[in-house]
């Protein structure tokens, strides 16, 4: 791996400039090697980004100060309450699954990074944006055996341009049982709360925690004595890699929480096919749980094996050079999966690379490939060139987060941000009008939604910056969640590299 040093204004700063990165590109390593952004206002307004994302009555403290209370009645028709919880995107629906993997990464991302959220000042804010999750999931989980997944319509959602404030469409419920299971959805819910838990275990209101934690074992049950896959009981978000991947990464994650056994049986004695996983998201958790579950192995768990086998396979699949890539990066050095929402794939996998770096390190192990041994120093600084194309050090010179640097996108897909906010138009904003009005216009947004992550670019790193384009201009919450981890280990990682300031001539400010 050769490594560039840069030199900007007397300081001098690394780079994560790495032949891995780029493919050997040069003109992409000059645009990467520009200095590293600022991980701590960066990893500030990825946490911001939930509370624009807020349904429910809105507490006294919201800092996203353009969005007000919305879909106050919600679960009424059925005497439940879901209130609360995120919209998960641009509409204005609850999607329980991602809402439930959000606070999944979320939870990940304050346990594994604990000490750099706290240093950056953010460890309130997220563990607030945690627990705004986890409470609806606590309240959507209204029996053992029931489960609720989704509030609203979907298809009459999608077919009116208007603010969650104002939302007049059905807040239709759906829900999985023991005669309409949903194995994915009731793992990912167990996932998230016993990783919740783990966030304030360690709190002095032990009555939380114990809620989480006994809901995560009664979803973990639920999922799996009554399975049953959520493709057949889901209207939107439905599952396509089947359920085992949900009920091992949340078994996985009780194991950590609890040190039963049983949990632990439940991943040595469970296996899914060997085939090659090349992606980690809302829908396939398989990387997820090969990654907890060779953290235990490292630890001691020697009958878990096989885990760290297959997950040096997802990392080898991503990483350029390696002899068995199968996502490659854009002419920039992106990881390009699928040109559409492609972000998510990107923050996913450099969140459990980064992870893996960190594990790497602390056993002295790495990661052979066909083509090349890669260390835990190296993993990591593919990682962080992920977070830093994000931030700006890309082609285009652009942020994806908005909000964050001086070029960022104006124009995302998002009905709450696209609209002037209740408290400067307050009257009704009517399905209609929003798509005859606001959806086309060209101007930027008159609410900045600070935080936010998008699609993100095409494959040879383009961005039209278009409302319109919801593939690329979208931002979702299980963007965000995985970037919260992956910017806080860059953040992390770049205290480790960084030397004291040099008192250097200002005639080298700009000089590599």
């Amino acid at each position: 791996m050769a490594v560039k040093v840069c030199v900007v204004t007397m300081v001098l700063l690394f780079c994560c400039c790495t032949g891995i990165g780029a493919g050997g590109d040069q003109a992409a390593d000059d645009v990467l090697c520009l200095g590293s952004p600022d991980y701590g206002e960066a990893l500030a307004k990825a946490i911001l980004f939930f509370e624009g994302q807020r349904s429910g009555q809105l507490p006294a403290n919201q800092r996203a100060k353009w969005r007000g209370n919305s879909a106050l009645t919600d679960g009424r028709q059925e005497n439940v309450n879901l209130t609360g919880g995120y919209y998960d995107a641009g509409d204005n629906v609850k999607f329980g699954f991602p809402m439930a993997f959000t606070v999944t990464l979320l939870s990940w991302s304050a346990i594994e990074y604990r000490g750099d959220v706290a240093a950056a000042g953010q460890l309130g804010n997220l563990r607030t944006a945690i627990r705004w999750g986890a409470d609806f999931l606590l309240r959507a989980h209204t029996s053992p055996t029931t489960l609720y997944t989704q509030v609203g319509d979907g298809n009459a959602d999608h077919q009116c341009w208007e603010r969650p404030e104002d939302m007049d469409t059905p807040r239709t419920l759906y829900k999985i049982t023991a005669d309409s299971p949903g194995s994915e959805a009731a793992g990912e819910a167990a996932a998230a709360l016993a990783a919740a838990y783990l966030v304030f275990k360690d709190d002095s209101d032990k009555t939380f925690a114990s809620l989480l934690l006994t809901a995560s074992r009664s979803l973990f049950e639920f999922g799996n004595s009554y399975r049953g896959s959520f493709q057949s009981s889901c209207p939107f978000y439905c599952s396509y890699s089947g359920f085992m991947d949900e009920l091992l990464w949340s078994s996985a994650w009780l194991y950590r929480a609890t040190k039963d056994a049983k949990y632990l049986d439940f991943l040595s004695d469970n296996q899914v096919s060997s085939n090659p996983v090349n992606e980690f998201s809302w829908d396939n958790k398989l990387a997820g749980a090969q990654m907890l579950a060779t953290q235990e192995y490292l630890g001691g768990k020697t009958e878990l094996a096989r885990y760290k086998a297959n997950l040096d396979s997802f990392v080898c699949a991503l990483l350029p050079n390696s002899g068995n890539v199968q996502i490659h990066t854009t002419p920039g050095g992106l990881l390009f999966t699928r040109d559409s929402v492609n972000m998510q794939y990107t923050t996913t996998a450099a969140l459990v690379l980064s992870i893996y770096s960190k594990t790497l390190k602390a056993s002295g192990d790495s990661v052979r490939c066909s083509a090349a041994n890669f260390s835990s120093d190296q993993i990591a600084s593919f990682a962080a060139s992920q977070v830093d194309y994000i931030l700006g050090k890309n082609p285009m010179g652009m942020s994806y987060m908005v909000g964050f640097g001086d070029m960022f996108p104006r124009r995302i897909h998002h009905r709450g941000s696209s609209i002037p906010s209740i408290k400067v138009l307050a009257r009704t904003v009517p399905c209609n009008e929003g798509f005859s009005s606001w959806l086309p216009t060209s101007d930027p947004n008159p609410n900045v939604h600070v935080g936010a992550i998008v699609g993100g670019p095409d494959g040879n790193d383009h961005f039209s910056d278009s409302r319109e384009d919801s593939s690329h201009s979208e931002p979702a919450t299980y963007i965000n969640a995985a970037f919260v981890g992956a910017c806080a280990a860059s953040m992390g990682q770049k205290k480790q590299l960084e030397e004291p300031s040099i008192d250097l001539a200002p005639t080298l400010s700009s000089s590599y």
